[in-house]
């Protein structure tokens, strides 16, 4: 089955579930395969030496004798560095669900909900194109600046990341590095107009980036590569068919408004 008949079969399939676009669990899913798709070529990229930094820290203060295949395992996954993220990005969904739903209660505003998740699409739209079409780089706008990145790493310079406290005072502290997913996301938990479904939404997206970053720091770069390999045949479709779900969604909630 090539690109096309891909996309073709994927719609039709999203198509008849054209009911469960009003439903809240539809940004959820949506974001959980935005990080899963994503990570392995973009947060592996970006987040993938800060994994193995930590692991090669934990792995030095093991005896010789018991490094293993499950010492490595055990400290590869660092549980508490995701957990720490996961919290960062629940917090930072809450919150923009929290403004979205003032934002609604507008009158002049109401919109806004609706207008969000479209533009979420449309990011979601443009990453694919990225993968799609990659002399496209060049002419569409830059992925998020990391301006901010400088400051929160220098931050957690003395933190003992080996230490489950440690490592999870560093993951929420990282949760708040700049990333253009991270903002589409961000997007999508406003448009939910509900501080509950915006936290949840961004916890699914966090929980769809942990399965790339894991397989880095307990196999190492070289099966992130490989991993990130097999991603980029599927991500572009996976992330069109995120943009009809959110495109869906958004048309849904506007299509009242306009009556």
């Amino acid at each position: 089955m090539d690109l096309f008949s891909a996309l073709a079969w994927c719609g039709h399939g999203i198509a008849t579930l054209g009911p469960a676009f009003g439903s809240p669990l539809g940004p959820l899913l949506t974001l959980f395969l935005a990080g899963f798709v994503g990570s392995p070529a973009h947060c592996a990229a970006m987040c993938g030496p800060i994994v193995l930094g930590q692991v090669s820290d934990r792995l030095t203060r093991v005896p010789l004798g018991r490094l293993g295949p499950m010492t490595r395992l055990s400290q590869g996954t660092l549980l508490p560095y995701h957990f720490g993220r996961l919290v960062t990005y629940s917090c930072l969904g809450a919150a923009t669900g929290w403004l979205g739903s003032g934002l609604v209660r507008v009158p002049w505003m109401n919109r806004i909900g609706a207008v969000l998740l479209l533009g979420a699409a449309f990011a979601f739209l443009l990453a694919a194109l990225r993968d799609l079409v990659p002399a496209l780089n060049r002419l569409l706008p830059r992925r998020a600046g990391f301006g901010l990145a400088l400051p929160i790493t220098r931050l957690t310079k003395g933190l003992d990341t080996t230490s489950g406290l440690g490592a999870f005072a560093l993951g929420l502290a990282l949760g708040f590095l700049p990333c253009g997913f991270l903002y589409t996301s961000l997007a999508v938990a406003a448009g939910t107009a509900s501080p509950f479904w915006g936290a949840l939404a961004l916890a699914a997206f966090g929980l769809g980036t942990m399965p790339s970053l894991i397989v880095v720091g307990v196999a190492g770069h070289f099966a992130g590569h490989r991993l990130n390999a097999a991603a980029v045949r599927f991500a572009p479709i996976i992330m069109v068919i995120n943009a009809m779900m959110l495109t869906g969604i958004g048309l849904q909630r506007l299509a009242p408004l306009l009556h």
